[in-house]
């Protein structure tokens, strides 16, 4: 695709085909993200030759909204997750992607029909259509740990879930304490443990049922939901297993909780958070050195492959033009991702990077545990209703780390939805 896409700059060059356009690009990007998303375009601007800006917002989800509703709205809109993007297409507002984008994504993206289901959505008619292709993604499905206090006391990076509760047995037994939890996010509170909920989900059932359960086709109080929300307690609800016991886990501060890693000796030897979460280690941490991480493994006899939770932005067109698809023709080429890649801050499920040249080896090895995943799946609570995935789920998480029973707490928040029906 990168072939055809230059051999259609050039023509264009020649007065072949259409001149250059004015392309707007609107997004949530703002600092340095917005210079480096402003380098990735100026790279499409020089090559196809189309006058290209740039407008970030941090009002974007309203903004476009309203640009949509009164016509003026930019060519392409980057949505900061699929929940909106489904709305707009819904409304009319979005411009499906030309035949041949799927399966260009489905051959060369990891857990590629993912990609293409996530960013899949119904027009105004019901008929569903691919309207976007993510790029940049974020990866929730990992665990972090201190590789000195793994040698010093022997312990091996698990493989699967088995080996992991194993090893979180066997912590244990060795008079130390496995995970650090906390739930603590001022008006936020709740929501790690919507993450663990959403990692269990994908450990123990298919896609498709995770899928249900996000739109709520099936409800929280379905055993499989409260299965997982149980499964979230087999770790949390343990005193053993907790640094400062079951007790501390709600009112722990998510930033301060991955401290513990760090002290001497050890507070605990785990702890499951996204990839932003090195941002909060104590000054001076080296990524790769004093702390490293793995993926949060799948259970081995179960036969889900290797599901990984994350985020990430889809681009979509909103106000069409050639240069538009042209843009949407250039995110597939591998130069685009690895301009990124150089400046930080990227992973891409994109299988024909040249992975060297990620901005250091931490970002590389995390990238592939996203080229390794067998399923992507968007994190859940982002995709609910906000009184839900914002609200009821997080309160409800913390009632349940309280001691409240899970399938209580899974008929709290289905009833909260039902309300909003």
């Amino acid at each position: 695709m990168k072939k055809s896409l230059y051999m259609g700059v050039a023509a264009m060059a020649l007065g072949t085909v259409a001149q250059a356009e004015q392309l707007t690009v609107f997004g949530t990007w703002l600092g340095e993200e917005q210079v480096t998303v402003e380098m990735v375009l100026a790279d499409f601007a020089a090559k196809s030759g189309h006058d290209v800006s740039y407008v970030g917002s941090d009002s974007f989800e309203q903004q476009i909204l309203i640009d949509a509703e009164a016509g003026s709205a930019p060519n392409i809109a980057v949505f900061p997750q699929p929940g909106l993007a489904s709305d707009m297409a819904g409304r009319g507002f979005l411009t499906p992607l030309r035949d041949g984008v799927g399966d260009w994504i489905v051959d060369n993206y990891a857990a590629g029909q993912s990609w293409v289901d996530l960013a899949t959505y119904n027009d105004p008619d019901g008929a569903a259509n691919l309207y976007g292709i993510f790029f940049r993604v974020d990866v929730k499905s990992l665990v972090w740990y201190s590789p000195e206090n793994f040698e010093d006391a022997g312990y091996d990076i698990p493989t699967s879930m088995e080996d992991l509760k194993a090893l979180t047995d066997q912590i244990v037994a060795d008079g130390g304490t496995p995970w650090c939890i906390g739930l603590g996010s001022g008006a936020a509170t709740g929501w790690p443990a919507t993450d663990w909920v959403e990692e269990m989900m994908l450990r123990t059932q298919a896609p498709d049922v995770y899928d249900r359960w996000v739109s709520n086709e099936m409800p929280f109080t379905d055993p499989a939901v409260v299965g997982a929300i149980e499964e979230f307690g087999a770790f949390a609800r343990n005193d053993a297993y907790v640094a400062g016991g079951a007790g501390a886990v709600a009112s722990t501060d998510f930033r301060d909780s991955p401290k513990g890693l760090f002290s001497s000796p050890p507070q605990c030897y785990m702890h499951r958070q996204a990839s932003f979460i090195p941002a909060f280690f104590p000054e001076g941490t080296v990524v790769g050195e004093d702390a490293d991480f793995f993926y949060f493994p799948a259970y081995a006899d179960k036969d889900l492959g290797s599901p990984v939770l994350g985020a990430g932005t889809v681009w979509t067109i909103t106000n069409e033009n050639e240069a538009a698809h042209e843009l949407i023709e250039y995110i597939k080429t591998t130069d685009a991702h690895e301009i990124w890649m150089g400046r930080g801050g990227f992973l891409t499920p994109h299988k024909g990077v040249d992975t060297s040249k990620f901005l250091d080896e931490a970002t590389k090895k995390m990238n592939d545990v996203l080229l390794a995943a067998t399923t992507f799946r968007f994190d859940g609570s982002d995709l609910m209703p906000g009184a839900v995935g914002a609200g009821s789920f997080w309160t409800g998480m913390v009632d349940y780390a309280g001691g409240k029973d899970a399938a209580e707490v899974a008929e709290g928040i289905q009833q909260s939805w039902d309300a909003i029906k």
